[in-house]
C-alpha cells in the first residue's frame, strides 16, 4: 500500500518545471556519492537547483513545500553512453533512427536532428532512475555521427538539451567492416580511412585560418567552401569534440590509442571488452573507459570480455563509467543500474558501483558542475528507491529532474 501511494503521489506532481516551486525529499539514507552518506536527512530543492541537504533535524523545510518520502535517494543516474532517443522501443523502421549506413564517414550527422523526445524508451530508462543521458548515433559505421547530452525530459529537443555535439562517434570493429569490395574491408583500410578524414580535416583548418578579408580576397573563388563533414573534425582536431571510439578487441584498443596519440585529439574508449589487457596503456594515454555493459552478450568482438573489468580499471586508477551502451536487439538500450550491480558481485564496491553512473561519468562528460552528485547549487537531479539500489528486489518509486517530480518504474 506503501508503494502504490508514494507512486500516485509522484504521477500527482509530474508537470512542467515551476520556477518558484520548493520540494522537499526526505530519505532513510541520502547518498551524495561526492561525500558521506547522510542518514535520516532530506534534500530541499528550489528553482531547479538543490538549494540545502542535510539530517531532517538540521534543515529547515519551507512553509508549503511539497514532501516526497522515499527509503533511499542518490543523484540522478548518468548513462555515459546510450544511443535513446534515437532508437526507439519497438525496433521497427519508424523508431529506428541511429545508424546510417549508406556511406562509412559521416561525422556532420548531429544528434539532435534524429533524437525524439517524446519516445517512450527514454521515460522506460527514466523511470529506473537515469535523468541524464549522453546519446547519439549508435556504432556500426566507420563514423556513424555526433552525440548529445539530454535530460530525460522534455517535450521539445531545447527543452531536453544540455550539450549538442558533445563527441563524434567512430567504431575499429568488425561490425564497421564492409563486405565484397568495399571499404573499409580490413582492419588497416579502417585506420587508413580515419588518418586520411584527419588529415584532410587539418589541411581544411589551416585554409580556415588564413586571412579573410574582403581586401584580401581577389574574388569569391577565394572563399573556403563549408564542408559539414570536415567542420565537426575540425572540432575533433581542436578538443572541441571527443572522438567516441568503439573498440572491443586489444589490438582495436591499441590503434584507437595510437590514433589519438598522432593527431593529439581527446580519444574516449567505448565498450573495450578487452581493456584488461592493455591497462599500462590506457593509463599512460590518460585515455577514459566507458565501459560496456556488465550483462553485454560475450560474443564477437566481446567474446574475451569478463565480468571484472570494471573493479580492474578502478584498481588501476582509469577513469570509467559504466554505460547501458547499444544492442542490435528490443529495445536497444540496457539500465546502467542493473549493469552497475552486477558488477559488484565481481570486485567493485557498491560505492564505486553507485559512482560510476553518476559522477564518474559526469566528470568524464564535463557536466559535473551541474549533476552527478547531491550537492548544494547542482540540479536538482534524484532518484528515488524504497531499498538499496543495487539490489535486484528493490524498486525506483520516482525521479526528480530539475526540480520536477516524475513516476519511477511500472509495477
Amino acid at each position: 500500500m506503501l508503494r502504490a501511494f508514494q507512486s500516485l503521489v509522484l504521477c500527482c506532481l509530474v508537470s512542467s518545471p515551476v520556477w518558484g516551486q520548493t520540494l522537499v525529499v526526505k530519505a532513510k539514507q541520502i547518498h551524495t556519492v561526492s561525500g558521506k552518506t547522510i542518514t535520516n536527512g532530506a534534500v530541499v530543492c528550489v528553482d531547479g537547483k538543490i538549494a540545502s541537504i542535510g539530517e531532517i533535524a538540521s534543515v529547515a523545510i519551507p512553509e508549503g513545500a511539497k514532501v516526497i518520502q522515499a527509503e533511499v535517494v542518490t543523484p540522478g543516474l548518468i548513462d555515459v553512453r546510450s544511443s535513446v532517443g534515437l532508437s526507439g522501443i519497438l525496433n521497427v523502421d519508424h523508431d529506428s533512427d541511429h545508424l546510417e549506413s549508406s556511406v562509412p564517414l559521416q561525422p556532420e550527422l548531429r544528434a539532435i536532428d534524429a533524437y525524439n523526445p517524446r519516445e517512450e524508451l527514454i521515460e522506460y530508462v527514466r523511470g529506473f532512475g537515469v535523468t541524464t543521458v549522453h546519446t547519439g548515433h549508435a556504432p556500426g559505421e566507420l563514423i556513424s555521427g555526433q552525440t548529445m547530452i539530454a535530460k530525460t525530459r522534455g517535450g521539445t529537443v531545447q527543452d531536453a538539451l544540455i550539450i549538442d555535439g558533445k563527441a563524434v562517434c567512430a567504431t575499429l570493429a568488425e561490425s564497421s567492416k564492409k563486405s565484397g569490395k568495399q571499404s573499409p574491408g580490413t582492419r588497416g583500410k579502417q585506420m587508413a580511412m580515419l588518418r586520411a578524414l584527419l588529415i584532410e580535416a587539418s589541411e581544411y583548418r589551416v585554409k580556415l585560418s588564413k586571412p579573410s578579408k574582403e581586401s584580401e580576397l581577389k574574388d569569391e573563388d577565394s572563399k573556403v567552401a563549408r564542408n559539414l563533414k570536415l567542420e565537426a573534425m575540425v572540432d575533433v582536431l581542436e578538443g572541441k569534440k571527443a572522438l567516441l571510439i568503439t573498440a572491443d578487441r586489444a589490438q582495436d584498443i591499441a590503434s584507437a590509442l595510437r590514433l589519438g596519440e598522432e593527431f593529439g585529439i581527446r580519444v574516449w574508449l567505448d565498450s573495450a571488452a578487452e581493456a584488461y589487457q592493455l591497462i599500462p596503456q590506457i593509463k599512460k594515454a590518460g585515455v577514459p573507459v566507458l565501459l560496456h555493459p556488465s550483462m553485454a552478450r560475450a560474443s564477437g568482438d566481446r567474446e574475451n570480455m569478463t565480468f571484472r573489468s570494471a573493479s580492474m580499471l578502478k584498481e588501476n586508477g582509469i577513469p570509467f563509467a559504466i554505460e547501458s551502451g547499444f544492442e542490435a536487439y528490443v529495445p536497444k538500450v540496457r539500465i546502467v543500474l542493473f549493469e552497475a550491480a552486477l558488477a559488484t558481485a565481481h570486485g567493485l564496491s557498491k560505492e564505486a558501483a553507485l559512482e560510476s553512473i553518476t559522477l564518474s561519468a559526469a566528470k568524464i562528460l564535463g557536466i559535473h558542475d551541474r549533476v552527478g552528485s547531491i550537492d548544494v547549487g547542482k540540479d536538482a537531479d534524484l532518484a528515488l528507491y524504497d531499498g538499496d539500489p543495487l539490489e535486484y528486489t528493490t524498486h525506483c518509486i520516482g525521479v526528480v529532474i530539475d526540480g520536477v517530480s516524475y513516476p519511477g518504474e511500472s509495477r
